[in-house]
């Protein structure tokens, strides 16, 4: 983005008096648009993060910024003393009247964050200490926001983790298929419909009470964690954006779909896919020991499963985009969602065949 553009149009809105020296656009998300700003006056060196939010899926800014802004004030307060809070907590900059987005000249809506020096995001996992010490950062996550005071947070994404949910409109996207692509993808669907049986566990067990609606982050990837660059440790938990009601199941599901295999999201040598063990137990480790026991016996006993579920559920969203034309993941080539479709389906099939011997690991930290 051009910098005079970025002054006029975005930069207005907020009350910065040193000079914007860059601005670069900035990491791997598929769904906002990121940079990094710096600004700088003399030989001090100040940077952000400024996002324009992607409000063709987040369509009520007002609530998302609600959202975030409770449960990042609700952390700092409760991490109140905690030596590098700065870095451990997300900090919202605010607008000249002190809101937590603007819009710029062309109506589209912009936030900014401090941005955390010394730490950052790996996309491929490299080591069983980085699964433990990102496992344990999500878990620690869940524990300081369980008890943050009513009211309930606002659905940002209505049903983001309902897998019945995602099935209905999959089956609506193949009944379709607005760009006839279901030929391309016989097997996937057919995978779907032999799978599809998995989708409802967790969400009835919600509805009757056996596990409890939790907030939860929702998007637990490994790229979600700021890994600090010389002690690996999991400082802060970033994107914000679904952090909503839900299931602590959802966030372990989304870390073994994540983590377990070495292969990129959309690799397309689905030799590669792998679910391995020795990371699965780190992941149980660090999860359960940043939770520091507020999860019950059934999501407990239920943690394997959940990668299961998270698996299959995104790769039916992919199968769903693919199938609509590519109107919500981005995409960069050919066929680049059924890509992805595959890979989780083929990570599927692998968690299914450990499905025991990742019980039996799980027992060991119960």
């Amino acid at each position: 983005m051009d910098i005079e553009v970025f002054r006029k149009s975005i930069l207005s809105n907020y009350k910065i008096t040193k000079q914007c020296l860059s601005v670069e656009p900035y990491g791997s998300g598929h769904i906002n648009d990121t940079y990094k700003v710096v600004f700088g006056r003399g030989e001090t060196r100040d940077s952000y993060i400024f996002q324009k939010i992607n409000t063709n899926i987040f369509k009520k800014p007002d609530e998302l910024m609600s959202n975030i802004s409770r449960v990042v004030h609700h952390i700092a307060k409760k991490q109140y003393g905690v030596p590098g809070l700065k870095r451990r907590c997300i900090h919202l900059f605010p607008t000249k009247d002190w809101k937590y987005y603007c819009l710029d000249t062309e109506g589209s809506c912009w936030r900014a964050y401090r941005f955390i020096d010394g730490a950052r995001t790996y996309d491929i996992l490299e080591t069983e200490e980085q699964a433990y010490l990102a496992a344990r950062a999500f878990g620690e996550f869940q524990m300081l926001i369980s008890d943050l005071p009513q009211p309930r947070l606002f659905e940002t994404i209505p049903h983001f983790h309902d897998t019945p949910s995602r099935l209905k409109d999959f089956d609506e996207a193949l009944a379709k298929d607005v760009c006839g692509r279901a030929e391309l993808a016989k097997a996937e669907i057919e995978f779907v419909q032999n799978t599809r049986h998995i989708a409802s566990k967790v969400v009835d067990l919600m509805a009757n009470g056996t596990i409890p609606e939790r907030i939860t982050h929702n998007d637990t990837k490994l790229n979600n964690v700021l890994l600090d660059d010389e002690t690996m440790e999991g400082i802060c938990v970033i994107d914000l954006d679904t952090v909503m009601p839900g299931s602590a199941l959802y966030d372990f599901g989304d870390m073994m779909r994540t983590s377990l295999s070495p292969a990129a999201e959309d690799e397309k040598d689905l030799t590669k896919v792998q679910a391995r063990t020795n990371i699965f137990r780190q992941l149980v480790k660090g999860y359960l020991e940043g939770c520091q026991g507020c999860l019950n016996a059934t999501e407990m006993e239920l943690l394997p499963f959940s990668g299961q579920l998270i698996t299959f559920e995104i790769g039916v969203r992919f199968l769903t985009d693919f199938l609509s034309g590519d109107v919500y993941f981005k995409t960069h080539r050919e066929n680049h969602n059924l890509d992805r479709c595959r890979t989780q389906f083929t990570l599927v099939q692998r968690l299914m065949e450990k499905a025991e011997e990742f019980e039996k690991i799980t027992r060991e930290f119960i």
